[in-house]
């Protein structure tokens, strides 16, 4: 699986991913430094990516409704170090995996994982 990261992820999480046997980019180290949700959500889409944002979740919701046939998948993840969010990506992975390669958002909180399939509309 290859993840594209949010810019306000930690830069050591790919080196720590990539220990872990994932592949991971930061979006800031793609070229995109401050892009637009939808920029992000279609780099991701181009290139396979599932997109690992940190605290834009609810943006992203009205970004993907409006995408009705998008297939790349997304984690949200906020307030972690590079080395606990390597260790619940890998979790969640394990768990989700299946789910994010046939399309899903994958919210992570305090309080567990919520799955919901793709495309989102209402």
């Amino acid at each position: 699986m290859r993840l594209l990261l949010d810019q306000g992820l930690p830069r050591s999480a790919v080196l720590h991913l990539k220990n872990a046997g994932i592949e991971a980019a930061r979006v800031g180290d793609r070229g995109l430094a401050t892009p637009s949700d939808s920029k992000i959500l279609d780099f991701g889409r181009q290139e396979g990516r599932v997109v690992v944002l940190g605290g834009r979740f609810p943006r992203v919701v009205g970004t993907v409704r409006s995408y009705r046939a998008i297939r790349n998948s997304r984690i949200r993840i906020e307030g972690l170090r590079a080395e606990g969010l390597t260790t619940l990506l890998v979790d969640v992975l394990k768990v989700c995996k299946d789910d994010l390669m046939k399309g899903a958002v994958v919210c992570v909180t305090g309080r567990g994982v919520r799955i919901r399939k793709l495309p989102l509309l209402r």
